[in-house]
């Protein structure tokens, strides 16, 4: 009988700014992240992922390779983040020539289970609960559906 190859959640190189809190038990790994900011618990926030200065990132969250998310920003229980477009009709199981990257500005609300394709974000926008981001969102506002679309303009 073979024995699995057990990885075991942990923290590990990490650079920490100031005051950041964690909640346990969750993966982090060469990452960046900024002062002030909140990590809740069960989240993933893979190498190279950079969230800025006061975001706050809640439970369960899936932050991969590729993503970088700005100042002030609120990311809800459950969001997903996706950096492999399947763009060679399936995953692409390791090539990371295939992912692409997603850019979330500052002062950006996602709500609770919304998937996040690889997409630009501008500053100020407010993704609803459940929404499917998959393409560009250029212009400040709040955004819902699936895929998300533009409800009201920011002001």
């Amino acid at each position: 009988m073979s024995q699995p190859d057990i990885h075991q959640v942990s923290v590990r190189d990490v650079e920490f700014g100031s005051r950041v809190r964690i909640v346990e038990p969750c993966n982090l790994y060469g990452c960046k992240i900024g002062d002030d900011c909140f990590v809740g618990p069960f989240t993933e926030i893979q190498k190279s992922a950079v969230i800025g200065a006061r975001t706050r990132v809640q439970s369960h969250a899936f932050i991969c390779e590729l993503v970088t998310i700005g100042e002030d920003c609120f990311v809800g229980h459950g969001v997903t983040f996706v950096n492999d477009t399947f763009s060679s009709g399936g995953p692409a199981r390791g090539r990371k020539e295939l992912w692409r990257e997603t850019a979330i500005g500052n002062r950006v609300s996602i709500g609770s289970n919304a998937t996040i394709m690889p997409v630009r974000i501008v500053d100020d926008v407010v993704i609803g609960a459940g929404s499917v981001v998959t393409k560009d969102i250029t212009t400040a506002g709040t955004y819902a559906g699936n895929p998300a679309r533009r409800l009201a303009s920011r002001r």
